[in-house]
């Protein structure tokens, strides 16, 4: 009898670069995402005239809210958010914002916090979903920290004003959350799984399907969104073996 050896290759699977087996994704659930609680560029890539739906970055880790029975992004420790105010009412001149040593561009005394925000993401210590500042031109702004610094106790912004017109113009930064101090109440701060696959959703969407991974391996350098197994909390999901 003629016996020809057989090879096979398993792979993972494209847009999970974190997956480190197949071992136990079977064990996979379908839970409801509540898209509300999930931010651009940290959680999600937006639309483009190309491709109208915007899409979930698998891999990030999930906790259920209790009240809502939905999934939203895992909430162990809380996220630093500092504050910047324009003082004395300018009416020209510009700013520059420093973080860990590094400091910004001018940005002008009227800018939008879209402006803000790209001006601290072009800093070579911020990426793209690290910082997420909202408010209304001008001010106040909210710079919530998310990323890398994702539950971190971060080193507080300064700045540095060239402020013109009004009253002695300034700039007061000050720290309204200290990040790392506290947990979450709503369920979110336990860990269930993490999301298996990219997920796709059109703008205005508040909840979407999703697969929940709930055992396997895990490369966590490789997760889209900071994640310390430690921090996983008494009653959270254990069915997993980490690479650090």
């Amino acid at each position: 009898m003629d016996i020809q050896p057989y090879t096979s290759t398993e792979t993972l699977a494209v847009g999970r670069p974190w997956l480190m087996s197949m071992l136990g994704i079977e064990a996979n659930q379908t839970v409801t995402l509540d898209l509300t609680a999930f931010d651009q560029d940290l959680h999600w890539t937006p639309a483009s005239a190309f491709q109208p739906e915007r899409k979930l970055k698998s891999g990030i880790p999930l906790g259920k809210n209790t009240s809502t029975g939905l999934y939203e992004p895992y909430n162990a420790v809380t996220n630093e958010v500092q504050t910047a105010t324009i003082t004395g009412a300018p009416t020209g001149g510009t700013f520059t914002l420093t973080f860990s040593g590094q400091t910004t561009a001018a940005i002008a005394y009227n800018a939008t916090a879209a402006t803000v925000q790209t001006a601290l993401e072009n800093l070579s210590n911020v990426n793209p979903g690290d910082i997420k500042v909202t408010g209304n031109a001008g001010g106040p702004y909210t710079l919530t920290f998310g990323g890398q610094y994702l539950g971190d106790n971060v080193a507080s912004i300064t700045a540095t004003a060239s402020l013109t017109g009004g009253t002695s113009p300034g700039v007061t930064m000050a720290t309204t959350t200290a990040g790392g101090t506290a947990t979450a109440s709503d369920g979110t701060q336990k860990f269930a799984g993490f999301l298996f696959t990219e997920v796709s959703f059109y703008p205005g969407s508040t909840k979407v399907a999703a697969p929940l991974m709930v055992h396997g391996q895990i490369d966590v350098a490789k997760l889209p969104v900071a994640f310390d197994p430690a921090d996983a909390p008494s009653g959270s999901n254990t069915q997993f073996v980490y690479k650090v």
